[in-house]
């Protein structure tokens, strides 16, 4: 105990611990970047992929988000959105954007699937973000009546509790869900386009989403089957019907009664 005293006094003790503390944050930062390396990695099919990506960013997006996608004053930095948020936007048709406004508006889209997926590939290794999903994860086979709950809880208040959409603040909406595919759900859950929430894994899980997309799909595939669902704007739009058809029904009565009288 004695010599290992003297030992910690020694003048080199500091300067030990503190390469000792280097080491093993340098250690530690290494193993983080490998596993989020990883995670990037998976939308890249290859090299040339990546490649050629990067060509068609150069002559389609850095105008806006600038040369290596590090961003601008027309658009922000894409490093680290991952290829989720590349494929949902330019499968989408969202990117390119038309014209500027409050929010990007879904259009056919410029690019087909595998300029999209170049496009995904080459974003995906300028650093760390959600990947595409696995199909299994988009299939509709999930839970659609825990999928409807998780809906309600945490979707409904933008996209309507039939999801048809709804309108938000200074001109931004939440489009209806209706004909969007399972991929681009799961994506918009991941990556948070426009005005919505990102929910990563610790919000809403893997699972969760499966089941939310399962949901979507069973409401979208049984329609309206109590009659025309005026817009599925709920009891609004239903009792402004009916008070218009009401009165008109006992405005036109009562024009006929007055017509036969006189």
């Amino acid at each position: 105990m004695k010599a290992l005293s003297q030992k910690r006094r020694h003048p080199m003790a500091a300067i030990a611990l503190l390469l000792m503390g280097l080491l093993v944050t340098g250690g530690l930062y290494a193993v983080a970047t490998t596993v989020n390396q990883a995670k990037a990695d998976t939308t890249s099919v290859s090299a040339s992929d990546v490649e050629e990506g990067g060509k068609l960013f150069a002559a389609n997006c850095a105008t806006c988000h600038g040369m290596g996608a590090s961003g601008s004053q027309a658009g922000p930095s894409l490093v680290g959105v991952g290829a989720a948020a590349v494929d949902f936007q330019v499968g989408t048709g969202r990117m390119p954007m038309q014209m500027n406004g409050p929010q990007a508006y879904q259009k056919p889209a410029q690019f087909n699937e595998e300029q999209t997926r170049k496009l995904a590939a080459y974003v995906a290794s300028l650093g760390p973000g959600p990947a595409i999903p696995e199909e299994n994860l988009v299939d509709g086979k999930g839970d659609a009546s825990a999928g409807g709950e998780l809906f309600r809880v945490n979707c409904a208040m933008c996209h309507n509790a039939a999801a048809a959409g709804g309108a938000l603040t200074r001109g931004k909406f939440a489009p209806a869900l209706a004909g969007v595919s399972g991929e681009h759900i799961y994506e918009a859950m991941v990556t948070g386009p426009q005005n919505m929430p990102v929910f990563n894994d610790s919000n809403i899980s893997p699972e969760g989403k499966r089941d939310i997309i399962s949901f979507l799909k069973t409401i979208e595939a049984n329609g309206s089957p109590g009659g025309a669902d005026l817009g599925a704007l709920g009891p609004v739009s239903e009792g402004l019907f009916v008070w218009i058809a009401g009165l008109g029904v006992i405005i036109a009565f009562t024009i006929w009664l007055t017509s036969r009288t006189s």
